[in-house]
């Protein structure tokens, strides 16, 4: 207890174990109603909605062209206020844009993309926008200003609100739809609560100076990197971490995908528990400790190392037991799943102990290595995937190929940030 209760003052610490325990709650939400989720819906709709979130998951990150991201940096609130100013302006005229493009273009877009699937769906994209750049503007604030329990009770709420809707609803309308419309409405909810619980406000106080447009300009540009390399890599990120949902739809129909969608929803659950959590207080912590010249080496290895402990016992149970565990939890449907589970663990795990290396790369302003990095990642994941259908006609071996490709890639990843920061450290 003595020990416990010394960690426990660790800022860092605290911190990390408050946006854990939300995102702890929100993930046993989750896990408790998944098994009634997935049978009231079924596999087809899995896919379906899928291919949703793999539309939107690459929509959302560039809602407000990553400019919230930025929001932690600045010394003054006032600075980190206009760049809420700006971000909430580029979300607003891209949902606008968005309908403008959707409403009169729909059938040439959902043509050109294959996405027939989803086609009904896409007319939700604009609130996507919208929504998802108030939660980005929100949940950048909370961290800037270290409201973590904040964070913590929105991510349960929201947890709560939207797998309760998809429960109460599916026992009287178990389509794909209902699944889609709470996934396009939750980020809405999480950033709505955000605002509503927030006690430092966003707006410009009578003391803090109000940037007109010239000025507003000038921030945009001395934060250029954040839509130039940041935006692209997260749109690119998002497409590659979509590319096996649209893929697998494509070549072995939507079932197959909705196997993986499971799948990795359950192996996304340590990172959503504890690496999100450990890189949203690393990122100030980061980006103190550079502006302060400490050992931002040993910072990062300290964090990676750690995750790593944390995250080799449930990844490892996955790639032992995956098929057993999955028709156990979800039904004897579900089998598949646990075998793509097996193959996605080993990607899951190193995505999941380079959160510290990922978070560092905004800091040591090394944005346009991350963007060409996830170029070659972006290639990679599309080799493997056509290799897996068009040599091996496996979706299984597809999705192997795609695991451990992604397994390596990440190790490269963490390597090259390794190096990065030491060089920054020499003066380089």
């Amino acid at each position: 207890m003595k020990k416990i209760k010394q960690l426990m003052r660790n800022k860092f610490i605290k911190n990390v174990f408050i946006l854990a325990s939300g995102t702890a709650g929100a993930q046993a939400i989750i896990m408790l109603l998944s098994p009634i989720i997935t049978r009231l819906y079924g596999p087809e709709a899995f896919g379906i909605m899928g291919a949703f979130n793999a539309m939107i998951n690459m929509i959302i990150p560039v809602a407000a062209m990553t400019y919230p991201i930025a929001i932690v940096l600045p010394k003054k609130n006032e600075e980190a206020k206009n760049i809420i100013k700006l971000s909430l302006l580029i979300s607003t005229l891209l949902s606008i844009l968005s309908l403008l493009v959707i409403v009169p273009f729909k059938d040439y877009l959902v043509s050109l993309f294959r996405l027939t699937e989803i086609s009904p769906y896409i007319i939700f994209v604009p609130i996507v926008i919208i929504f998802a750049g108030l939660m980005q503007i929100m949940e950048q604030w909370l961290i800037r200003t270290k409201q973590f329990s904040i964070n913590a009770r929105v991510t349960i709420f929201e947890s709560l609100i939207t797998n309760l809707g998809k429960v109460g609803v599916g026992f009287f309308y178990p389509h794909a739809i209902v699944l889609i419309v709470f996934t396009a409405f939750s980020n809405g909810i999480k950033g709505l609560l955000m605002f509503f619980l927030n006690k430092n406000s966003i707006f410009i106080t009578k003391h803090e100076k109000i940037q007109d447009v010239k000025n507003i300009k000038k921030l945009s540009k001395k934060f250029y990197d954040f839509p130039l390399y940041r935006a692209p890599e997260q749109f690119l990120n998002a497409a590659s971490n979509g590319l096996p949902v649209l893929m697998l739809t494509a070549f072995f129909g939507p079932a197959s995908a909705g196997f993986y969608s499971i799948g990795r929803t359950v192996l996304r659950l340590p990172t959503q528990l504890i690496g999100k959590s450990v890189g949203d207080v690393f990122y100030p912590r980061i980006a103190e400790a550079y502006n302060n010249k400490e050992n931002i080496v040993n910072l990062i290895k300290r964090a990676t190392l750690a995750l790593a402990g944390v995250g080799i016992i449930p990844y490892g149970i996955i790639i032992l037991f995956g098929p057993q565990l999955f028709s156990l939890v979800f039904g004897n449907d579900w089998v598949i799943a646990g075998e793509y589970a097996r193959w996605l663990a080993l990607w899951s795990f190193f995505g999941f102990i380079n959160r510290p290396s990922v978070r560092s790369l905004a800091v040591l302003s090394a944005q346009k290595f991350h963007l060409l990095y996830t170029i070659g990642m972006l290639i990679t994941r599309i080799i493997v995937l056509i290799t897996g259908y068009y040599i091996f006609s496996s979706d299984t071996i597809a999705v192997a190929l795609f695991g451990v490709s992604g397994a390596i890639l990440n190790i490269g990843l963490i390597i090259f940030t390794l190096k990065i920061s030491k060089s920054r450290m020499n003066g380089e």
